[in-house]
């Protein structure tokens, strides 16, 4: 189910100690199972360099026949919510 730990989880950029906000991920499937690919977890100043630098991962991600990768996207961070419960929110990204 890939729920959010309840507790605070800090933000992924370079020396940030914030509490992270945003979830940095990429909808993923095999043709059978979907799930969010997790590139980052985020603060609000973070937010944009870390969303270029999933953007470069997920470009050199290699994938099986069956595999989709889309872009990621940005999704707001909910502690104790499934990945399917997240809010994407299109407009910071």
């Amino acid at each position: 189910m890939n729920a959010m730990p309840k507790y605070p989880v800090n933000c992924g950029g370079a020396d940030c100690v914030a509490v992270a906000a945003f979830k940095i991920a990429a909808q993923w499937t095999d043709g059978t199972t979907r799930e969010l690919k997790t590139y980052f977890l985020s603060c609000q100043e973070c937010l944009k360099s870390l969303l270029e630098r999933a953007g470069e991962k997920q470009r050199v991600c290699r994938l099986a026949p069956a595999e989709k990768l889309e872009p990621p996207g940005v999704y707001d961070l909910s502690r104790g919510a499934p990945d399917r419960q997240l809010v994407r929110r299109a407009e910071l990204e």
